[in-house]
C-alpha cells in the first residue's frame, strides 16, 4: 500500500473577500435607515407579527409579507450583556474598546427583537425593561451600523 503525504499549514494569513446581496427588503430596510434614519418593519397578512429588520416570509405562519410599517426609533430592552472581551470589529479592522454593551431591543411595534450595541458599559445601571432610543451616526452609509448604539431613556 502506498504511503500518502499530508500537507498541512501550520500558520498564514488568507484573505477572503465577500460580497453579498441584502435582498430587496434588506435593501429597503438599509436605504430608509442611511437616507431617512427611518426603521422599518414588516407585517404578516396573516398573523399580523411585525418583525424587524424586514424578511420575505413570516417565521410563524410562513406566508410572503410585503406590507411595510415604520417603527420608532424608541423600544424595549429584552436582554443584555456586558463583555469584557474585546474583538477586532470587522468593519473597522480594529479592536473594539472593552467593556461595551450590546442588547436585543425590541422596537415598539415589533414583535420580535433587535441585537445591537448599547451606549451604556456599566452593567449595575442596565435592566431588563428598560427603554432605550436608538441614536443614529452623523455619516450613515446604508448599514446596520449607521444606528451608533441605543441609549437608555427615561419617559
Amino acid at each position: 500500500m502506498e504511503k500518502k503525504d499530508y500537507l498541512t499549514i501550520s500558520s498564514g494569513d488568507q484573505a477572503q473577500p465577500f460580497e453579498w446581496s441584502v435582498g430587496r427588503y434588506g435593501s429597503r430596510f438599509l436605504t430608509e435607515l442611511r437616507d431617512h434614519k427611518k426603521i422599518l418593519g414588516i407585517k404578516c397578512p396573516s398573523c399580523g407579527k411585525v418583525y424587524v429588520p424586514p424578511r420575505k416570509v413570516c417565521g410563524r405562519c410562513f406566508v410572503e409579507m410585503s406590507e411595510f410599517v415604520e417603527l420608532p426609533p424608541r423600544g424595549t430592552l429584552a436582554a443584555f450583556s456586558v463583555l469584557m472581551f474585546s474583538f477586532v470589529d470587522p468593519e473597522t479592522g480594529k479592536e473594539r474598546p472593552v467593556p461595551y454593551g450590546y442588547g436585543y431591543v425590541k422596537f415598539d411595534g415589533a414583535d420580535n427583537t433587535f441585537p445591537h450595541f448599547l451606549e451604556e458599559t456599566d452593567w449595575k445601571k442596565i435592566k431588563i425593561g428598560q427603554r432605550v432610543e436608538a441614536v443614529f451616526e452623523e455619516k450613515r452609509r446604508g448599514h446596520l451600523l449607521d444606528i451608533k448604539h441605543f441609549r437608555i431613556i427615561s419617559e
